[in-house]
């Protein structure tokens, strides 16, 4: 059987773009950017573009001619910097448009007209043929002559409409050919370009050409995914600067100036370690300051922290500019230090209007660009909120890269931050839950041994330390998401066989889940697991596998185990330590795999008609075992349909529905950030019920089921876990319900 080997002991991600030093890998690098390409541009422009002539025509004619005009707009969008609702209106492909697929017009000072032709292939060798060349001109010519009735409707009234500007000055005309191949066109593609310019610069350059490729349209679509620059403006009073080696700004600025910033989102904080935590003890404290003793919070409070590339200065007095505000504006801004502070001001103004009175210290820190820096500040300057190892993986260039790959790839959000709001499991995933996929999917099963007791050895560096095995090299979007795939596929089975199992059966369904999931890795075929396949059919045979798979190794891997280490060992021991992992893996693939068909009895499979033992309290064990900091972030999470349908549209006007905080509370730890209350997990289900006016909502709910952690796991599953450690008698004889 073959495993996926990943980072020093396996082949690198092969989803990813590959060199092009060589013709495979050219073929390579231009396959994944059309896939990118493609995805994209439905993305962007199938519900924006103008396709009614199309319907009903049979796939293989509709797809290529919808995307040729989606990538008409996407070029149109490259030299004129338009909306994709702007670029779209611009096309007039069709039945007569002339040879035309697009007229853009810039109004303006700097008038510009932009005529554009898209050629597309899903093989990304696009032709180049001066036939393309002369049918653009002949439409030019129409445009030049006035003689717009032989267009189309809307083609007619943007070619009027560009008429009307050329004639208001030497105004340029750029003939625009884009064309999805990495090839550079022919000569006698250029040369036909060039005879055609001619004949309109008799009297001046004013016609000219621009033939965009592949690679530049799958950058621009890239460029859309990344993070949006962020400006910034304030008015510091009282304040002071210092001009090297960093030119700085120290100062206050009002809370209202600082709860404006929220409105840039995610973008504000891409280089800080985590997003805003939302709900916290702590920034609900921050918050009561704000709203009820607005006054002291300068005091009580250490500020914003700002890195800029550059900033533009206003003065308002030349001879004593100390003695009044200064006012800045910060391009390419983004808060290194604080967020909490500038997310707690923002919700504390929203509240309540008493706020705006509160003064916040900002430091604004002038970098030039160096990003180097401005990481370093980031690790020495976050210290108001514990931070874990986990929120330093943030500043990892290979975890923004990862998102970049799902997003361009499938289409999928990637959490990276401790503080980012979950993805729900059909649009994403997490950063722990892929490094605990990946770590499964090793082919060294010690990976699934050492995170069996704690998720931290994830994020440990060096020669000894996991996560560079993962993430070194970078493994490709399709080994990420399969690999997340087949670890939820198994945590779901084994919920559903939890309550057949007791004694040792019971606890290897708690504490072996990510061991027996690095077994059903072996005993898959994955080859595959990290080709390019956008309809994700490895995933869905693979998953499919999952249920039979786990039903069939529980009671090899039980019987193993206790045939190598007696039936008095401890599973929670033998799932955690590497060596002892090696070897029953190596005797479970061997009982599989043998050619013989051995029978294996289910010892630990309880019988119908025994009793369950009525659990202890799920908070009450998750308090007395303290297996959740204060600030633990937590997800709403239904595994019912008809819930899920029911709180959808509800929980999307408000983010902070959905999102809650863990505290150390027996009768109510969970602590919402939609309104900053304590609640039981029970009562707060019940509450979101109401207020989301689901009529048919049932009577009572299992809070602790509903409310997930960044692992995936819910609050019962981790009650459930830690009742092992609360029973006395060996684990042969007892029964974890």
């Amino acid at each position: 059987m073959i495993v996926c080997g990943h980072g020093r002991h396996g082949p690198a991600g092969r989803g990813r773009a590959l060199s092009t030093t060589n013709s495979g890998g050219r073929e390579a690098d231009v396959t994944l950017q059309v896939r990118q390409v493609e995805r994209a541009l439905r993305s962007t422009y199938e519900h924006l573009l103008d396709v009614s002539d199309l319907e009903g025509r049979p796939s293989q004619e509709r797809n290529p001619r919808l995307l040729s005009r989606a990538l008409t707009a996407q070029a149109v969008r490259i030299v004129t910097g338009f909306s994709p609702q702007e670029a779209a209106f611009t096309v007039i492909d069709g039945v007569a448009d002339q040879g035309i697929d697009a007229i853009a017009v810039v109004d303006g000072p700097e008038k510009h007209v932009y005529l554009v032709q898209a050629k597309w292939s899903e093989r990304g060798r696009a032709s180049s043929d001066r036939q393309a060349v002369q049918e653009l001109l002949t439409g030019l010519r129409l445009i030049d002559d006035e003689d717009f009735a032989e267009f189309n409707p809307r083609g007619r009234q943007l070619a009027e409409h560009a008429k009307t500007v050329m004639s208001s000055g030497p105004v340029p005309v750029t003939q625009v050919i884009v064309l999805m191949r990495a090839d550079d066109v022919t000569d006698g593609f250029r040369q036909a370009l060039d005879v055609g310019e001619r004949e309109f610069n008799r009297n001046g350059d004013v016609l000219d050409h621009r033939i965009i490729l592949g690679p530049e349209v799958w950058a621009s679509v890239r460029q859309d995914l990344a993070p949006r620059s962020v400006d910034l403006t304030a008015d510091l009073f009282p304040w002071f600067a210092v001009s090297s080696p960093y030119e700085s700004y120290q100062g206050v600025v009002p809370a209202e100036c600082v709860a404006e910033w929220m409105a840039h989102g995610a973008d504000l904080f891409n280089l800080h370690i985590r997003s805003p935590l939302g709900r916290t003890p702590i920034n609900s404290a921050l918050t009561g300051t704000l709203t009820q003793e607005p006054e002291n919070f300068w005091y009580f409070n250490n500020g914003v922290t700002v890195l800029c590339e550059s900033v533009e200065k206003r003065y308002h007095s030349m001879r004593a500019p100390e003695r009044v505000p200064l006012g800045l504006t910060l391009r390419n801004a983004l808060v290194v230090n604080g967020a909490q502070t500038v997310r707690s001001v923002a919700e504390a103004l929203a509240d309540d209007g008493a706020a705006a009175t509160a003064q916040i210290g900002v430091r604004i820190i002038v970098t030039g660009g160096e990003q180097g820096f401005g990481r370093e500040l980031t690790q020495a300057t976050n210290r108001q909120n514990r931070v874990e190892p986990r929120d330093f993986i943030a500043l990892d260039p290979v975890q923004a890269s990862i998102m970049e790959e799902l997003r361009a790839e499938l289409g999928l959000e990637y959490s990276i931050r401790r503080s980012e709001l979950e993805p729900q499991e059909a649009i994403g995933c997490s950063v722990v839950e892929a490094a605990c996929a990946l770590a499964c999917a090793h082919a060294d099963s010690q990976y699934a041994a050492r995170m069996a007791i704690t998720l931290d050895v994830l994020w440990e560096r060096g020669t000894q330390g996991i996560y560079d095995v993962l993430f070194r090299p970078q493994p490709g979007a399709y080994l990420v998401w399969n690999a997340v795939g087949v670890l939820r596929a198994v945590r779901r089975t084994l919920h559903q066989l939890r309550s057949r199992y007791e004694g040792r059966g019971a606890a290897l369904t708690e504490h072996g889940v990510y061991l027996l999931t690095h077994l059903v890795f072996r005993l898959l075929d994955t080859e595959a697991i990290d080709e390019p396949d956008p309809d994700l059919e490895w995933c869905a045979r693979a998953t499919g596998r999952v249920p039979e798979l786990v039903e069939q190794l529980l009671p090899v891997l039980a019987a193993a185990i206790d045939e190598r280490y007696t039936a008095r060992s401890q599973i929670r021991a033998v799932c955690a330590d590497p060596v002892r992992c090696r070897e029953v893996t190596d005797d479970v693939i061997g009982i599989l795999t043998a050619p013989e068909s051995l029978s294996v009895p289910d010892t630990y499979r309880r019988a119908r008609t025994q009793r369950k033992r009525r659990r202890p309290n799920a908070v009450s064990v998750l308090i007395d075992q303290r297996l959740l900091d204060d600030g633990t972030a937590l997800t709403l999470h239904s595994a019912y349909p008809v819930e899920v349908d029911a709180l959808r549209v509800w929980l999307a006007e408000d983010e902070r529905r959905a999102r809650a905080t863990w505290v150390n509370h027996r009768s109510k730890p969970i602590l919402w950030a939609a309104d900053g209350k304590q609640y039981s997990p029970a009562g707060l289900v019940s509450r979101i019920w109401e207020l989301a006016e689901w009529k048919e909502r049932p009577v009572a709910n299992q809070g602790t089921a509903r409310w997930v952690t960044s692992t995936g796991e819910t609050l019962a599953d981790l009650a459930w876990r830690a009742l092992e450690a609360l029973e006395d008698a060996p684990e042969s004889e007892s029964g974890n319900d």
